[in-house]
C-alpha cells in the first residue's frame, strides 16, 4: 500500500533519516519504537509531506507523493494525528473532529456518516462534542486528535506517541477504541510510534525499531 524507498533526510544539516526502506500493508497495525531522536516524528511528518526528504520515493499505492504538495495527503486517505495533537482552542470537538472533511469538500452526508463511525470508535468522544478545544485536558486532546485523524484516515492512520502522558485510564481507552477500529475497519493500516515499547502492549501486529533514524524490521510483536 504505502512504500517508502531510501528515503533520506537531513535537517540543520545532520542526517535524520538513513537509508529507510520498508512497506506498509493494508490490515496491519505497525509499531515503530525508538528512543527520543532516533527518527520517529520525523518519518511520519516526512510521510504527511511537512518536511522533504534529500533523496527517495514515498509512494501510495501507484502514486508518488513526494511529488505532490503536503495537503493532498487527507484527500489520499491518510490522517495523522500528532504528538502534540493540534486542536484549535477557538472551536469546538466536533468542529474540529469535522474540518479537516470539509476542507477536502465532502458532501454532508459523507461527512456525517464518517462522524457515525469515528464515535462508534471511540464512544468517550460523544460527551465533549460541545466542548471548547481550550477546555481539554491533554490526555482528552490526544482522543480528539485520534478522532480527527479517523475523519479522513480511510486507508493509512499515522499516530505520533499517543500513549505518551496518558493517565492509565485513558491508555485504557485509546487501547480499546484502536481494538474496535480494526473490527470496524480491518483493512486500514495503523501505524504507532512509541518511545517505550511496553505502552504498546499487544496493540500491533508487528514492532519496528528506529534507530539513529535507521529501521530495523521484526516479523512480528512476539520477536
Amino acid at each position: 500500500m504505502l512504500t517508502i524507498s531510501n528515503i533520506n533526510l537531513d535537517l540543520a544539516g545532520n542526517r535524520i533519516l538513513r537509508d529507510i526502506n520498508v512497506s506498509f500493508k493494508r490490515a496491519t497495525t505497525v509499531g515503530i519504537v525508538g528512543h527520543n531522536g532516533a527518527g520517529k516524528t520525523t518519518l511520519l511528518r516526512t510521510i504527511m509531506g511537512l518536511i522533504t526528504p534529500v533523496s527517495g520515493q514515498i509512494v501510495l499505492g501507484d502514486t508518488d507523493l513526494t511529488k505532490k504538495p503536503p495537503y493532498t495527503r487527507t484527500a489520499d486517505g491518510i490522517g495523522y494525528a500528532p504528538e502534540n495533537r493540534v486542536i484549535f482552542p477557538s472551536m469546538t470537538v466536533r468542529e474540529n473532529m469535522m474540518m479537516p472533511c470539509q476542507v477536502l469538500g465532502l458532501s454532508k452526508s459523507a461527512i456525517e456518516q464518517r462522524f457515525e463511525l469515528v464515535l462508534d470508535t471511540v464512544p468517550e468522544l460523544t460527551v465533549m462534542l460541545d466542548r471548547s478545544g481550550a477546555a481539554l485536558s491533554g490526555g482528552q486532546g490526544k482522543m480528539v486528535a485520534l478522532g480527527r485523524a479517523l475523519m479522513v484516515g480511510t486507508s493509512l492512520l499515522l499516530l505520533d506517541e499517543p500513549f505518551q502522558g496518558l493517565a492509565p485510564r485513558l491508555a485504557q481507552v485509546y487501547t480499546e477504541a484502536l481494538s474496535r477500529l480494526k473490527v470496524s475497519q480491518p483493512d486500514l493500516c495503523v501505524v504507532i510510534t512509541e518511545s517505550n515499547v511496553k505502552l504498546l502492549s499487544d496493540i500491533p501486529d508487528q514492532i519496528w525499531t528506529i534507530e539513529r533514524g535507521s529501521i530495523q524490521l521484526n516479523a512480528n510483536t512476539e520477536e
